[in-house]
């Protein structure tokens, strides 16, 4: 039992996909004494494949099995999991499985319920299969829209953090002719104003916001496209502007991914998924958050997949995950205050 003036947020950590590198990355991160110095990390999952991928990436943690977020010891060298107990013994790694999908969808239900419960102060989620998920059932693009109807929210945004850029989408997992179609000033608007208050939240007072165009140079002034950019996004640019924030666009996206690159703006704000996808990346996937705002909970993530390719070989690197978890941290202490 953990004391009552222990101040460190408790972060609910996902397993994800079973056969995907969830549990071994998970377990790479708990091996870092410095996550118990900022957090309480409580895995939602299968304690006997946590074991199994501790020794795979030979590991001396031992693994305990919990009730209750109330119960977790908390120290550096155990690992505190919420045992939902839906993995079978020599499950394989690497392999598309509805089971695992169903168990990835149950560990999302579950630490969601902690946060909503007060239980717990923030998700961190591991990778999840989407078509796993499909394949048990549960249709949702990926996690965002999944804890979004968990949580009865009818709009999200997602933010991706490196260390030298911040990302957030206007659209997502839609494909590309249907994120222009969905693309209008009221959705541009909110999703600026979602980004706006995560970072004044964050402590960045007034922060510098750069807009994407849709088209090659933002139109280039009607040039190319069909008038998007002045359709769908300047009027938004606009009412923010009013409001009076620093927020620049529709700007040429190559332009404006530089810029915030070398430090000019705090935010870009993407038109849709590769558009912003494609840059964080390249900085460094194993560097990258994946933030979803909007939720009446916090919830970060690993910017990776499930990685089946080498699931199973304890190659994977946990990078992504400990930063997720720092960006739970930091996230957390407002929510915590506001309850």
């Amino acid at each position: 039992m953990t004391s009552t003036q222990d101040t460190r947020p408790i972060v609910a950590i996902t397993m994800g996909d079973a056969s995907g590198v969830g549990p071994e990355v998970i377990m790479k991160a708990l091996a870092r004494p410095e996550i118990y110095a900022m957090c309480r990390p409580l895995v939602v999952g299968d304690a006997a494949r946590l074991r199994e991928a501790g020794n795979m990436c030979q590991l001396s943690l031992n693994v305990e099995p919990r009730a209750s977020a109330a119960e977790g010891s908390y120290q550096a060298g155990t690992v505190d999991c919420i045992d939902l107990g839906l993995i079978p013994a020599g499950h394989p790694f690497g392999k598309l499985s509805a089971l695992s999908g169903e168990a990835a969808y149950r560990y999302v239900e579950r630490a969601t319920a902690l946060v909503s419960a007060r239980e717990a102060d923030a998700i961190c989620t591991a990778p999840l299969s989407k078509e796993a998920l499909h394949m048990a059932g549960h249709i949702y693009p990926g996690h965002t829209e999944l804890i979004a109807d968990l949580t009865g929210t009818p709009e999200v945004s997602m933010l991706l953090v490196s260390p030298k850029l911040r990302v957030v989408h206007v659209t997502t997992h839609i494909g590309l002719i249907d994120a222009i179609r969905r693309i209008e000033p009221g959705l541009v608007e909110r999703t600026i104003t979602r980004g706006y208050e995560t970072l004044v939240a964050a402590g960045i007072a007034n922060p510098r916001i750069g807009v994407c165009g849709i088209n090659p140079h933002a139109g280039e002034n009607g040039l190319f496209g069909y008038g998007e950019e002045e359709e769908k996004i300047a009027p938004a640019v606009r009412a923010c502007q009013a409001r009076g924030w620093q927020v620049s666009g529709p700007l040429p996206a190559d332009t404006l991914f530089f810029l915030a690159g070398r430090g000019d703006y705090d935010l870009v704000v993407a038109m849709y998924h590769d558009q912003g996808h494609g840059p964080i990346k390249v900085l460094g996937l194993e560097s990258g958050v994946n933030v979803t705002i909007g939720l009446p909970v916090v919830r970060t993530s690993v910017d990776h997949g499930t990685a089946f390719d080498i699931a199973g070989t304890g190659r994977v690197d946990e990078g992504s995950m400990v930063e997720a978890l720092r960006q739970a941290v930091q996230l957390a202490p407002a929510r915590r205050a506001a309850v």
